[in-house]
């Protein structure tokens, strides 16, 4: 049985704006409309004898990442997709010790967990499929296996394996251009490209011999994590409080440079870890200048530069060798050659404590979403769409009151002691300091203009009472 673990996290700072804490890579669409997210999931389904997806995931991210997972519910209907959420990040020893707990007891120690990063691209599924293959016959013998990339470029981004068939001599940082060039041309060396895979009670049995401390505090974690989880649900809980005991490491360096079971399989399959706007640029067809474009754009003397805008127009003229990456809410003008420094873009912004490294304009929500149309001192105007069914918080703010105007669908509205329907072209008050609640009871998205207004309208004024989605 093989069993796919897709670790679905981190920001992706060098891929800003598009990439967000509350949207981080893995959601962002690339041109052909599909997200990273739902291509990893796609090509783990798509494997011989699967018949579950496990991700682990933020907790903050599971309501979004169900939502990606909808069309695999059509296209794959005999896979399941089961969650389970970290309360933080404790980088990627702790998610797959947990991981490999989670498969072992639901499946047996000698299942096969096939670990796949939620934010790569592979082009050839026919041979990622064939390396998977090669991957599970090595690791049914005990063996922790990692998959390398067959380098096309003396690329200084990426950790290397110097291996010797499927012997892993050693692994190596991220070398110098001078290192890589002689990488690339020994033929001894792959790129590292962070996909594992192993039976649950092989890599188990490694992190007590290798990262003792990793198992020891994983144990009751995962006892805590047990415990507490609902019956039926596709989801479990982290523990927070014994999750943050276990020591913060990565697989690379906890367990696959000390253990003396490792193997490889090169690939050649197509592999990209998508790590900056140049890579994006790459999956669109360049025109006789150079250019590739996404969204509507007009170029006048412009050559080599990659330009994607998000709902409106944007016009270049005599650019060269540039990146422009317009969002409703934020603009990025970059030299092509400088794509990696993005990330200190969103470093400063973090200092400045600006929402634009969180949050994008239209923020999804387990209900549906909202959209800042405007904002100014003391007032704030959104566009809310609620999903059929879906229903917010019951909440209350301290600071502002709120206006409801329904332009499409009908709302069910507790407002302090009143329980009312509001339908299209009709709207309600709702004072600072009364507890309300929305839904939408019809079959259709219920869409709705806010305006906020009061002395203070940050997010985080909000007191939940009961929320059906497990905020409160």
């Amino acid at each position: 049985m093989l069993i796919p673990i897709i670790l679905s996290g981190g920001v992706g700072a060098r891929l800003w704006p598009v990439s967000r804490e509350s949207h981080p890579k893995p959601f962002m669409k690339l041109p052909d409309g599909q997200s990273l997210l739902q291509k990893t999931f796609a090509r783990a389904a798509a494997l011989d004898g699967v018949g579950e997806v496990l991700t682990i995931t933020n907790r903050e991210l599971y309501f979004k990442s169900r939502d990606e997972y909808q069309f695999a519910r059509k296209d794959f209907p005999g896979v399941t997709d089961t969650f389970l959420l970290e309360p933080f990040g404790r980088n990627t020893a702790a998610a797959i010790a947990l991981g490999a707990m989670s498969v072992a007891e639901a499946h047996g120690g000698d299942a096969l967990m096939l670990v796949l990063p939620a934010d790569h691209l592979i082009d050839d599924q026919e041979a990622f499929s064939t390396a998977v293959k090669q991957a599970a016959g090595l690791a049914e013998q005990g063996n922790l296996v990692t998959f390398g990339i067959v380098p096309n470029a003396p690329e200084t981004g990426f950790g290397y394996i110097e291996a010797d068939g499927h012997v892993v001599k050693r692994f190596v940082e991220k070398p110098s251009y001078e290192t890589a060039l002689e990488y690339v041309g020994s033929g001894r060396y792959l790129w590292n490209s962070g996909m594992f895979c192993f039976k649950a009670a092989a890599v188990l049995e490694q992190f007590k011999i290798h990262a003792p401390a990793i198992y020891e505090h994983a144990l009751p974690c995962w006892e805590a994590t047990r415990n507490k989880a609902q019956a039926n649900l596709p989801m479990r809980e982290i523990d927070p409080e014994s999750f943050a005991a276990i020591p913060e490491n990565s697989i690379d360096y906890a367990l696959m440079e000390k253990s003396d079971v490792v193997m490889v399989v090169p690939g050649r399959f197509g592999w990209s870890d998508i790590g900056s706007w140049n890579a994006i640029s790459d999956l669109t067809v360049p025109d006789e200048a150079g250019n590739r474009v996404v969204g509507e754009v007009v170029l006048v003397d412009v050559g080599n530069s990659f330009i994607q805008s998000e709902g409106r127009m944007v016009a270049a003229i005599g650019l060269d060798n540039m990146l422009i990456i317009d969002t409703p809410d934020a603009l990025l003008v970059a030299d092509r050659a400088r794509a990696q420094d993005v990330k200190k873009v969103v470093q400063q912004l973090k200092l400045m404590n600006h929402e634009s490294c969180k949050l994008h304009r239209t923020v999804v929500r387990p209900w549906g979403t909202y959209t800042v149309l405007e904002e100014g001192k003391h007032f704030k105007i959104k566009r809310i769409v609620v999903k059929p069914g879906a229903s917010l918080s019951l909440q209350m703010h301290y600071h502002r009151s709120e206006h409801w105007i329904v332009v499409s669908g009908t709302a069910s509205i507790v407002n302090d002691d009143k329980n009312m329907l509001v339908r299209t072209n009709e709207s309600t008050y709702i004072s600072a300091g009364h507890k309300h609640r929305l839904e939408n009871p019809g079959l259709v998205d219920l869409i709705m203009i806010e305006v906020q207004s009061g002395e203070y309208l940050g997010e985080d004024d909000i007191v939940r009472f009961d929320d059906v989605y497990g905020r409160a």
